[in-house]
């Protein structure tokens, strides 16, 4: 099984909504039936998407990012038995595009594996991504938190992915002459995670999409008034065919959901060193999009 390149998923390029139309007797390829597929996907997204109201995607359920300790013995002088890692919990979530990325089971981001890697490849971008004064980069619930004097920031993105998964027998493409060629029989919605250092960040940047801005008058005439305005005005200024093109974070991948903010503590200094310090995961900065059936219980 190998995951298809990011690039290769149509509704990227915010397809126009064409569907097939058939008569008897017409010829039909692999490109009609993928227009087919890329019709049905494109409306249910655009669907979600309206409904989440949430250009940069949400956290629907689930999908908790923990720090897990490394683990360096157990009785009888067993070795170390997990590595630190990053864990992120089984859940939903709903990317810029509308897309379902789903993560079925506990998923994890070895830590100091990526800390080792980005110092051996990539020395200065950790060095940029190291900030005093942490409290300008936490959510509003973690503000008053106990933060390390100096820390290396870092986010967690999860991204939509599409794996191949199995071969059948299939007419070879592109400038070659077999008859024994193969193609995958299937593509399944999967998921990838990344955590990506943030350089750049200053008081007036925190890096994480920008907020919804949400009026909250006093009054019911009012509320309704505003909310009425805001349905009115929530269509992007463009061609009225297309979406809305997907937030980009810096030079990230446009079509990414935030999950959390990392502090990893690091002394001051070139080369950056991590010290004794557990890191803080930040996982309220994030977009939340709860459940009709919660509304409806905090209603």
């Amino acid at each position: 099984m190998s995951i298809q390149a990011l690039s290769a998923d149509a509704l990227l390029a915010q397809p126009l909504p064409d569907r097939n139309a058939y008569a008897t007797g017409m010829l039909l390829d692999a490109q009609d039936f993928s227009a087919e597929q890329t019709y049905h996907r494109g409306r249910l997204a655009r669907a979600l998407a309206g409904l989440a109201g949430a250009p940069q995607g949400a956290t629907l359920a689930g999908l908790r990012v923990s720090h897990q300790a490394e683990v360096v013995g157990g009785p009888n002088n067993v070795p170390a038995a997990r590595a630190e890692e990053l864990e992120v919990a089984p859940g939903l979530a709903l990317d810029p595009l509308g897309r379902l990325v789903e993560v079925p089971r506990s998923a994890c981001l070895l830590l100091q594996a990526w800390f080792t890697r980005a110092q051996a490849l990539e020395p200065s971008v950790l060095l940029r991504a190291a900030y005093e004064d942490l409290g300008r980069f936490v959510s509003p619930r973690l503000a008053g938190t106990v933060l390390p004097a100096r820390a290396v920031v870092a986010d967690v993105f999860l991204g939509f992915a599409a794996c191949e998964v199995g071969l059948t027998p299939a007419f070879a493409s592109g400038p070659y002459d077999s008859l024994n060629a193969l193609a995958s029989a299937r593509l399944r919605d999967a998921y990838q995670l990344r955590l990506v250092a943030r350089t750049g960040l200053d008081d007036d940047f925190s890096g994480l999409p920008a907020a919804l801005a949400v009026a909250r008058p006093a009054d019911e005439a009012t509320r309704r008034n505003a909310l009425q305005d805001a349905v009115l005005d929530a269509w992007p200024v463009g061609t009225p065919a297309r979406a809305a093109a997907p937030q980009a974070l810096d030079d990230l991948h446009p079509a990414e959901v935030h999950l959390a903010r990392l502090f990893i503590p690091v002394q001051a200094g070139n080369p950056v060193l991590r010290t004794a310090g557990a890191p803080v995961v930040d996982n309220f900065g994030r977009t939340f999009l709860p459940s009709s059936g919660l509304l409806g219980q905090w209603a």
